[in-house]
């Protein structure tokens, strides 16, 4: 054999074993996978995502790798829909069909840097099941990146959920209700993006403070220190997540109520969180998707319990009023649009309280 002849078969070898080098399997509570969220680890080595917007995050040089997440497949449905953010930019919103799902993610040629970070965020809600991250399979996880220190948890109902946000796939009025789910670009998880934060999101549509639409059973002062929020179950430790803001987001559900009754049950919730999150700064949001009626009853019982937090001496609290009303996604949600516009209009307001 000549000597380029042996030059090609030794660069075919090369390019073949390149091509087909060894990878590994790294298990779902793998120490290079970062979670946030309140997330269920009493399964091993497979972490369970229930709330909506939990997510999970990984680094690789790898120019691939294979994500193994489980379905809950609650009452045999195919209900969740993932979110996959590639160095924040490029988006993936999959629809899991499987009871295992093995996605093939491609990673795309970076110019500025051989890292990238792989988001996978839970764009459904605890009452669509839980997803599970079973697993990754590539060359090699770098190790990941601290999280940041700044730590947000939004308290709501479907509006925080994202319900109705991305007709990117499925029109309004067409599949179920949970096709349109879009919690990775709900307002909660936008702000805390924008503002360098960790994110909880902490809701479950449907519900109220004092009441609850849909003939829902539970409201969120009896469910709010769950993980499992939907089903009032798996209780979650709060000294796992100490956030610096608290917005709160309530009362689209409960509609017009007795003000005495309204008032004094906000503020025992106020009342009930201060005393996990002895730190944290409060802000109350008004309903973004209420009608001219609502919005202005909701916004005076607003004002009315910051005053009478505020006048017991905590003065960590405050309100936040959008100022036009956001309907255009389904059932009257905002749309992704309007929910990037909550989330920077949030953001810019948190920044002004907190100095971040």
């Amino acid at each position: 054999m000549n000597t380029s002849k042996w030059i090609y078969l030794l660069l075919f070898l090369f390019f073949f074993c390149a091509s087909h080098a060894q990878t590994r399997f790294y298990a779902g509570d793998d120490s290079h996978i970062r979670y946030v969220g309140r997330i269920d680890y009493s399964q091993p080595h497979q972490p369970r995502l229930w709330l909506p917007g939990s997510y999970f995050y990984f680094h690789t040089k790898d120019d691939q790798v294979q994500l193994i997440v489980e379905d809950e497949q609650l009452y045999g449905q195919h209900q969740n829909y993932i979110e996959i953010a590639i160095d924040d930019t490029h988006l993936q919103r999959i629809h899991l069909t499987k009871k295992i799902d093995t996605i093939l993610i491609h990673l795309p040629a970076n110019h500025t840097s051989s890292v990238h970070r792989v988001l996978v965020c839970k764009d459904t809600e605890s009452g669509n099941g839980y997803v599970a991250c079973r697993g990754i399979i590539c060359q090699t996880l770098l190790s990941p990146e601290p999280l940041p220190a700044r730590k947000i948890e939004c308290f709501g109902n479907s509006i925080t959920c994202g319900f109705g946000a991305d007709t990117s796939q499925i029109a309004c009025g067409k599949g179920a209700w949970y096709d349109q789910h879009n919690a990775y670009m709900s307002y909660g998880a936008v702000a805390a993006r924008l503002l360098h934060a960790q994110w909880h999101l902490s809701a479950v549509s449907g519900i109220g403070l004092i009441h609850s639409c849909c003939q829902m059973q539970i409201t969120m002062p009896q469910v709010y220190d769950k993980i499992n929020m939907r089903e009032d179950s798996l209780q979650w430790n709060f000294a796992d997540y100490q956030p610096d803001v608290v917005t709160i987001c309530l009362g689209q559900n409960d509609g017009i109520q007795d003000s005495a009754a309204f008032c004094s049950a906000y503020v025992q919730f106020i009342h009930t969180l201060r005393k996990v999150y002895p730190k944290a700064y409060f802000i109350c949001l008004n309903s973004p998707m209420a009608d001219e009626r609502l919005n202005t009853v909701l916004k005076k019982y607003i004002q009315s319990v910051c005053a009478a937090i505020q006048k017991e001496g905590d003065a960590r609290i405050s309100y936040f009023f959008f100022t036009r009303r956001y309907y255009h996604g389904c059932g009257e949600h905002p749309d992704v649009q309007e929910q990037q516009e909550m989330g920077r209009l949030l953001a810019a307001y948190i920044r002004t309280r907190m100095h971040w």
